[in-house]
């Protein structure tokens, strides 16, 4: 076998371990497999609507002939916030690196690592983890309400005829709705699928002709998702910016009013040294490795108002770190362990 690092971005190795055999991984040098165990990252999603408005043809006699107030003739487009949240992802933690040489006269075992060399298990495999998903809704394309105008409206010689006609017709389809309702209509549906077929085809109609007066508001969802990752307390940090004009900004962009986020670490002072004042090249760790993450309280605000609140969240890197014996790993015992991905700590262990 060449001398080197087997590539990070396997998500299943297989090899034989000794936990004997695990030392503090120096890049360029040793035989084996490298791993990481992680810090927790943390990751605002934003969801942040865009809306744009586009007046109608008839803005102007939307008073007259419809009593519209407040609609204006002037096109615009702004931001909305629509939803925010947090969620812990686990990065390779660079302090933490690790390498497991590959001796065939051991055990034969297996680890599991992310797609970034985390470690995600050993001796057996785990459910692919899943990000989460994010509906985001667009607008559907707006009806063209001219294909809903009668002749009488579209020959009018006038924008001020048009709108008049046209605001004769929207009421029209009201009292037909209402007539089918009361029952009071000609030809009545026969059942009720045929009654709500009518009168969605009217309500169509009606929303098509009333955007000529009204305007018509298109909006579309958008993702931004900002990660951060604590090495300690955290007081009032600007994490992003948001603008109702310009929408997501980064922290240094002043049009914006800043998120802030708080960290505040609540774990007390722990850690494992496994450096010592030796050589890290030569210093040879008895048994695996893992996290025990702290913890730390975690807000988020925006105008004064905290709109993320979560006591208690487990952080890897406020923690220490613990081994497993390397007794747990010898011919005599099949040991499984599944380690979580975000904090390092052990989520289950079994053996036979």
């Amino acid at each position: 076998m060449k001398k080197g690092i087997l590539t990070l971005a396997l998500m299943g190795v297989f090899s034989a371990i000794n936990a004997d055999d695990i030392n503090i991984y120096t890049p360029g040098e040793g035989e084996g497999i490298a791993y990481f165990l992680p810090k927790t990252s943390l990751e605002l999603n934003i969801i942040a609507t865009k809306v744009k408005y586009t007046p109608g043809d008839f803005c102007q006699y939307a008073n007259r002939y419809l009593k519209l107030s407040n609609v204006t003739s002037e096109p615009s487009e702004y931001w909305e916030i629509k939803s925010i949240d947090m969620v812990a992802v686990g990065v390779p933690d660079s302090t933490k690196a690790y390498i497991i040489k590959l001796n065939d006269k051991s055990v034969s075992s297996n680890i599991e690592l992310t797609e970034n060399g985390i470690v995600k298990a050993i001796n057996t495999t785990t459910t692919e983890e899943k990000h989460p998903e994010y509906k985001l809704e667009k607008s559907p394309e707006a009806e063209n309400p001219r294909k809903y105008m009668t002749e009488e409206i579209l020959s009018a010689g006038s924008t001020a005829k048009m709108s008049e006609l046209t605001a004769k017709e929207i009421y029209n389809i009201r009292e037909s709705k209402n007539m089918i309702l009361r029952g009071q209509a000609d030809a009545m549906p026969k059942d009720g699928a045929s009654l709500k077929l009518i009168i969605d085809n009217l309500d169509k109609q009606e929303k098509a002709l009333l955007s000529m007066f009204s305007g018509n508001i298109q909006k579309e969802d958008k993702l931004f998702s900002i990660r951060i990752t604590p090495e300690g307390n955290l007081n009032n940090e600007v994490i992003v910016r948001f603008s109702k004009k310009l929408g997501v900004l980064s922290t240094d962009n002043l049009a914006g009013e800043p998120i802030y986020i708080n960290v505040e670490n609540n774990s007390p002072s722990q850690s494992l040294n496994i450096d010592g004042n030796e050589d890290k090249k030569k210093k040879r760790i008895k048994g695996i490795l893992y996290n025990i993450p702290g913890k730390a309280n975690i807000s988020v605000s925006y105008k004064g108002k905290k709109i993320i609140e979560n006591n208690h969240m487990p952080i890897a890197q406020f923690g220490g770190m613990e081994t497993l014996v390397d007794d747990l790993f010898n011919k005599k015992v099949n040991t499984r362990v599944i380690f979580n991905t975000v904090t390092g700590n052990i989520q289950k262990i079994d053996k036979d």
